[in-house]
């Protein structure tokens, strides 16, 4: 049984390895998980026929560990078409542009309302809805379109998508690859997002203002403002009820955000209740928008919002189903095959790397954040952090401490990076609702976030 646990253990190191190889090399990784599944189960089983059912075992494990997930996402992508196509999501913002007095203003107000915005909306959504409301104005105040790229981006995809406090999509999918509670991760994650926000931000702000001053990068005040295609209402809705939906959309997320607090919520109920609230606005302002016709838009908008949620999440799956087997993932796919004193590939891992490599908090930190940076090369940044969760947890198996602190500084090393920040493909949405090269905004985002990576690294190194 030692020979077999440690054959499972070869081959599992093995398919880690190449899964990164194949991110760095910016390939495609599911087959290579879905290999990698398969082998696993051939070497405990011995079995070709589990082997094979056990891949699909895998898959169904991680889509039911994740549904949730993927559910909420879908839905409030829903409710941001029907809020967006009625002119509502506008009207919510639009009392923000009165606070861009100047370019320093411009920057710092845009990017907390995308902030804000992207943790009830999820950034995809909200990109083209600040850009195109706050993009006239930003540029009127003197602040560049470049200005209003970095600041929606570094805000949006950057602090708010890293720490998902509200859907906590990113928590989740890292949690359960780490074999945590979500709640646990989301406490050690929020010193750590603000360090890099803080930091990522103002080193970004002073280049710009730097850039801005030399002329290097002048403001643009005659750059089309492309807000008639993004702010233009499809659905217009009498002025009394677009206002009245524009105000009780926040009112009930408010009501969520304390119902967390004072009830306790956590996890999967805190998810539940967000959902809850977005189908409930959905239905709503789609009866309100379409009268007659609103039974069946409120079906088209659910689609076009299971849509874009399974191709967020269909690479994810994956591999996302080969390093749950791991974890407690392999025992529900394969059954009880490991011996009796496993505690998992993983933590067994973990004891074994301990034991033979002295392994300290220095390097813990330094290897899970670039093994978040490597994972986020992909430009998804998604498929990668069930990866970072992972490898926390074996190194933190082999440190006997700091298990939610690494996680967590894996998820934010590959969102930031993978998930729109410095990686040209990633950040396309919001260089093009502003008008500026996307590898011109990857440039400059990346010693900003390099910088600010490497601070958060050194603090965690404190905190272990």
């Amino acid at each position: 049984m030692g020979i077999e646990l440690a054959w499972l253990h070869g081959v599992y190191v093995l398919f880690v390895v190449g899964i990164i190889l194949m991110m760095v090399l910016r390939r495609d990784t599911s087959v290579m998980s879905i290999v990698g599944i398969a082998m696993l189960g051939l070497v405990a089983t011995g079995s070709v026929t589990t082997a094979l059912g056990g891949i699909f075992g895998s898959f169904i494990y991680a889509i039911t560990e994740l549904l949730p997930t993927i559910l909420v996402i879908c839905i409030i992508v829903a409710m941001s078409h029907v809020l967006t196509d009625t002119g509502v999501n506008e009207t919510m913002i639009r009392p923000m542009t009165h606070l861009i007095r100047n370019a320093t203003l411009a920057y710092w107000v845009i990017g907390i309302v995308m902030m804000v915005i992207s943790w009830f909306f999820w950034p995809s959504p909200a990109v083209a809805l600040v850009g195109a409301v706050m993009l006239p104005v930003a540029l009127r105040a003197g602040l560049p379109a470049m200005g209003v790229a970095i600041a929606m981006n570094l805000f949006g995809h950057g602090i708010a998508l890293s720490g998902d406090f509200v859907i906590q999509g990113a928590p989740t999918l890292t949690a359960k690859a780490a074999g945590l509670p979500v709640e646990d991760v989301i406490a050690a994650s929020v010193p750590l997002v603000v360090i890099m926000g803080l930091v990522t931000t103002a080193v970004a702000f002073w280049y710009l203002k730097k850039d801005m001053k030399l002329g290097n990068l002048p403001a643009s005040p005659d750059l089309p403002a492309r807000d008639s295609v993004f702010a233009a209402a499809r659905v217009p809705l009498p002025a009394g009820i677009r206002r009245f939906l524009a105000v009780l959309v926040p009112v009930l997320f408010a009501l969520d955000v304390a119902a967390m607090s004072f009830l306790d919520l956590r996890g999967g109920d805190a998810t539940a209740l967000v959902g809850g609230t977005a189908l409930l606005i959905l239905l709503v302002a789609t009866m309100l928008a379409h009268k007659q016709k609103g039974l069946e838009q409120v079906t088209s908008h659910l689609i076009s919002g299971f849509q874009f949620g399974f191709k967020v999440f269909g690479p994810v799956i994956p591999i996302a189903a080969f390093f749950y087997m791991g974890d407690s993932g392999f025992v529900n796919v394969f059954g009880e095959v490991l011996p009796s004193g496993s505690q998992g590939i993983v933590n067994d891992l973990g004891v074994a790397l301990a034991h033979a490599i002295p392994i300290s908090k220095e390097v813990a930190a330094l290897a899970v954040s670039a093994v978040g940076v490597i994972t986020g090369l992909d430009g998804s940044g998604f498929s990668g952090i069930t990866l970072a969760g992972s490898l926390a947890q074996l190194f933190s198996a082999a440190l006997g401490t700091g298990a939610a602190t690494l996680t967590a500084l894996g998820q934010i090393a590959a969102i930031w990076v993978g998930g729109g920040t410095i990686i040209p493909w990633a950040l396309i949405p919001a260089a093009a609702i502003c008008g500026v090269d996307p590898f011109e905004l990857a440039r400059r985002n990346l010693y900003p976030v390099a910088i600010g990576l490497l601070v958060t690294t050194i603090i965690v190194m404190f905190l272990l």
